[in-house]
């Protein structure tokens, strides 16, 4: 997420942070490689210059100068400032008082609007909502079907008038069907085009008149920079955005949006979109992405991934084996499915602290095919060898090999593998593990 803005400001800050001494010329240096870093992630030059500027002035000041490690707390500014940039604090969704509220999704064609809507109503439905999901886009071909192909994939309520073409009688007839069915929310994914014009902006306020939204939220795709940035300024500027969700941001998007919509338009991101699965959407935390992009890592949102994804019981077991030095490679394929379990493992890496023991861990490239591939080797085995790898010699080895397809050299890898990650959690339970197992907040199973 935001890699190569990532890697670069990370890169600049190193410089400072052993420093006993910041020096005006160092706040310079720092502040020009800041503001080109961020023109390239395309960010608006204003922004750019005005964040530098902020900067600048801040590391110059008393406190920092004087401060016993002053190039830890340039980077405390930097952090910060990097929190505003992105919105400050998480903004929550809104809901009605009464029942249902209206959430309008707007955005242009292509911009993942569809799937976003669905996406957002699956979030709504695991936080003990009753989402209620409507098409009015009658203009692109399928479009009514995908949404609602994509409510049955993920058991989400749909409601449809066949014989009913008109957007904003399809927006009302909607709402009356959410009010009488006791729905919380009512979801209305609007028809986009490939550019804003006066004819798509009249439906949208026709559409507002007849049901009015609690939440108008725009669908962009963090993908395209400044062009993002600049039909969110066009949203707002016409209908009252009230947040902005960035799709794709598990791409490779330089940054520009995430980084200038809140100052352009005012309103905040609320979500951003992580992946294709219905699950992947994520409440937008300005302080977390602020501690990813230089760095710092992101632990609490990796906390409560293993909080769904990890039975308490199973981890209070693994945590005792590892204390007793009997982790085999059953535990070790275990682990290995948990861990897909809670997303891609590069998301996972990326929310690891880059720095200390771990620097560079998020540039490990993890191919998924190589987890299927483990999974098999492992199966191939016996339960005495999962138990005792130490009795695998050339022999067993190549039965193994022709048992899962896979060389040799695959299970010698795999082995190697496994002895390091043994002597790794062995070293964590005694230190770090004991303390994050108590801190993690367990869901009641």
């Amino acid at each position: 997420m935001l890699d190569n803005l990532s890697n670069k400001l990370q890169k600049i800050l190193r410089n400072l942070s052993g420093q006993g001494r910041v020096s005006e010329r160092h706040v310079e240096e720092m502040a020009r490689e800041i503001r080109n870093a961020l023109l390239d992630a395309d960010v608006h030059f204003k922004i750019a210059k005005e964040f530098v500027e902020r900067i600048k002035h801040k590391a110059l000041g008393q406190e920092v100068m004087e401060s016993l490690t002053p190039g830890q707390q340039v980077i405390r500014v930097v952090r910060d400032e990097l929190v505003e940039l992105l919105g400050g604090e998480q903004a929550e969704l809104r809901f009605a008082k009464q029942p249902p509220g209206v959430f309008m999704m707007v955005g242009l064609q292509g911009s993942g609007k569809t799937t976003s809507t669905a996406k957002l109503a699956y979030w709504l439905s695991k936080n003990n909502h009753s989402p209620l999901l409507l098409s009015v886009d009658v203009y692109r071909p399928a479009a009514v079907e995908q949404l609602r192909v994509l409510c049955a994939d993920n058991n989400l309520k749909y409601f449809d008038d066949p014989e009913d073409r008109d957007p904003v009688s399809r927006a009302a007839k909607g709402l009356r069907y959410a009010r009488n069915g006791g729905y919380d929310v009512l979801l209305i994914d609007t028809a986009g085009r490939l550019h804003i014009d006066d004819e798509m902006m009249g439906e949208l306020e026709r559409i507002r008149e007849v049901a009015p939204p609690v939440e108008t939220l725009l669908v962009t795709d963090a993908m395209t920079g400044q062009d993002a940035v600049r039909s969110a300024k066009e949203f707002h500027d016409r209908l009252g955005l009230t947040g902005v969700i960035l799709t794709k941001m598990d791409g490779d998007a330089r940054g520009g949006a995430a980084l200038s919509i809140k100052t352009v338009t005012g309103q905040p991101i609320k979500f951003v979109g992580t992946g294709e699965k219905a699950d992947a959407l994520e409440p937008f935390f300005p302080d977390r992405l602020a501690g990813r992009i230089l760095g710092m890592g992101d632990v609490l949102s990796l906390i409560e991934k293993a909080e769904e994804a990890v039975d308490q019981e199973q981890a209070l077991e693994m945590a005792e084996r590892l204390r007793k030095d009997e982790f085999t490679l059953d535990d070790f394929r275990d682990q290995l499915k948990q861990i897909r379990q809670m997303g891609p493992i590069d998301q996972i890496l990326g929310m690891l602290p880059n720095m200390g023991p771990l620097r560079g861990i998020n540039q490990m490239k993890v191919d998924e095919k190589e987890l299927i591939h483990i999974d098999a080797i492992i199966g191939s085995m016996t339960p005495r060898e999962r138990e005792n790898h130490q009795m695998l010699n050339g022999s067993r080895k190549k039965r193994i090999s022709r048992g899962c397809g896979r060389p040799v050299s695959e299970i010698n890898q795999l082995l190697k593998n496994y002895v390091e990650a043994r002597k790794m959690m062995r070293n964590l339970s005694r230190g770090i593990m004991p303390r994050m197992m108590r801190g993690m907040r367990f869901p009641k199973m």
